[in-house]
C-alpha cells in the first residue's frame, strides 16, 4: 500500500445514520468477505457475497439482519492494513458485479473527448483545437439534453461542417455510451495504487458516482469511482476506449456501498446522488503540483436513471452490476515539467505518486496513489476463491 487512508479520510461526513457496505480480506479463508460499518467498526454480514445481498428484495433489511456484531475490527485498523494478505484489511466494496460505465455524460467531458479525437491524442495541439470547437458548438452548448431536437439540430449543423464524431453521436444522441470498464473482482479500493501505462503520456483521474443496481434494475445504492482514463490512447481512436480505460489497477471504486434507505426512514436515495458534489484533490509528488476542483452530479445532462436503465433495456445481470455515471473532470491547466518550465497548452498529465483523492459529503473518500501498471499489485483475487469446496 502506499497511501494509508484514515477513518476520517474515508467516512461520509453527513450525520445522519447510514448503511455502509463494504469488504474485507480474511487471512484465514483467504478470501473476501462482505462487511458493514457500524460507528467506528467494520463487521462481518452472513452472506457469502455482496452479489448474495443485492439480489435479496431490500439489501437494507438483509444487511441489518445478517450482521454478526460480535465479529470485525476497528475501521482505522483495516485501513491501514490495506495490502497485508496477512491481516484483515478493507478490499473494494464489490466482487461478482460486472463494471460499467457511462461515457460523456457531462457536456464539459464530450468535449474533452472530441478534443482528444481532433488533436489525435496530442496534448500540445488541445487549446487550439478547444477554441475551434467551442465556436462551431455555440455558448450554450451546455444547456442541451441528449435526444432533444435542440441536440438534434446540432448534431446536423456538425456533420455539415465535417465535425461529426462518435463522441457527439453519444453525448448529443438518445443513446448513450455505456462500456465494460473492468471484471469482476478486478477493481481497486481506498489505499490501493491506481494504474497508468507506461506508453500514456497524456492521462488523468475521472472523479464519478458509481451506481449499484440490483438483478432486477433497481438501484440500491451509490458508491464513488475513479475511472483512470489515457487520454492519449483514447484520442488516437475511439476503437482504443478498452485499452485506454481496462488495465491494471485502473478502476478505482469505493470506500463503501451506501444503500439508498428512505423506504425505512433514511434520508438517502437517488435524489440525494442528483445534486451531490463531488470534490478532486491531486497532490504531487516530488514536484509539489497540487490540484483542487469539483463538480456536480447536477450539471449531467443524462439522468441517472435513464443510465441505469439503458444498462438493463437488452441485458441481464443475475449478480448484480455497477455503473459508473461518468464526469465533468477534464483538467486542461498546464501542469509544470519536470525541470519547472511550463509549455502552453499541454495541460495537466499525471505522474508517478500522485496522490489522489475524490470526495463527497455523502460517499466519503476515495484515496490513491498513483503509479505504472507493472508497479500496481497483480490481480489475483479470484471468482473461484468465493466458491466452497464441496
Amino acid at each position: 500500500m502506499t497511501v494509508r487512508p484514515t477513518p476520517e479520510d474515508t467516512l461520509p461526513a453527513s450525520p445522519e445514520e447510514m448503511i455502509l457496505l463494504g469488504r474485507r480480506w480474511c487471512p484465514q479463508r483467504q478470501r473476501g468477505v462482505p462487511v458493514r460499518v457500524i460507528d467506528d467498526r467494520i463487521v462481518d454480514l452472513r452472506v457469502p457475497t455482496i452479489a448474495h445481498l443485492l439480489q435479496s428484495p431490500d439489501p437494507v433489511t438483509t444487511a441489518n439482519d445478517h450482521a454478526l456484531i460480535e465479529t470485525g475490527c476497528s475501521l482505522d485498523e483495516a485501513l491501514q492494513a490495506i495490502g497485508d494478505r496477512n491481516q484483515v484489511h478493507l478490499l473494494p466494496p464489490v466482487d461478482l458485479q460486472p463494471i460499467k460505465a457511462a461515457g460523456v455524460t457531462f457536456i464539459e467531458s464530450m468535449l474533452e473527448r472530441v478534443i482528444e479525437e481532433a488533436t489525435h491524442g496530442d496534448a500540445s495541439l488541445a487549446t487550439e483545437a478547444r477554441r475551434r470547437i467551442l465556436e462551431t458548438m455555440g455558448p450554450n452548448v451546455a444547456t442541451i439534453r441528449p435526444g432533444s431536437p435542440e441536440a438534434m439540430r446540432l448534431r446536423t449543423t456538425m456533420i455539415e461542417e465535417g465535425r461529426w464524431s462518435p463522441y457527439l453521436e453519444v453525448g448529443l444522441g438518445a443513446d448513450a455510451e455505456i462500456f465494460t470498464k473492468a471484471s469482476p473482482l478486478s477493481a481497486v479500493g481506498t489505499g490501493m495504487p491506481v494504474g497508468i501505462r507506461r506508453d500514456s503520456d497524456w492521462n488523468n483521474p475521472e472523479p464519478e458516482v458509481v451506481l449499484v443496481c440490483a438483478p432486477d434494475g433497481r438501484i440500491v445504492g451509490a458508491t464513488l469511482g475513479n475511472d483512470v482514463n489515457l487520454r492519449d490512447w483514447e484520442g488516437r481512436s475511439a476503437l482504443l476506449l478498452g485499452r485506454a480505460k481496462d488495465n491494471r489497477s485502473s478502476a478505482a471504486i469505493g470506500p463503501f456501498i451506501r444503500l439508498f434507505d428512505t423506504h425505512l426512514g433514511g434520508a438517502f436515495d437517488l435524489d440525494a446522488v442528483r445534486s451531490e458534489t463531488l470534490a478532486l484533490e491531486i497532490e504531487g509528488r516530488d514536484d509539489g503540483f497540487r490540484l483542487e476542483a469539483s463538480s456536480s452530479m447536477a450539471k449531467i445532462s443524462r439522468d441517472p436513471a435513464d443510465l441505469a436503465a439503458q444498462l438493463f433495456d437488452s441485458h441481464d445481470w443475475p449478480d448484480g452490476v455497477v455503473l459508473y455515471l461518468g464526469t465533468m473532470f477534464a483538467p486542461t491547466a498546464d501542469r509544470p515539467r519536470a525541470d519547472g518550465s511550463i509549455v502552453a497548452g499541454n495541460g495537466f498529465t499525471h505522474r508517478v505518486g500522485d496522490r489522489v483523492r475524490i470526495s463527497s459529503p455523502l460517499l466519503g473518500g476515495l484515496l490513491n496513489e498513483v503509479q505504472l501498471c507493472e508497479s500496481c499489485p497483480r490481480w489475483t483475487e479470484r471468482i473461484t476463491d468465493l466458491v466452497d469446496a464441496t
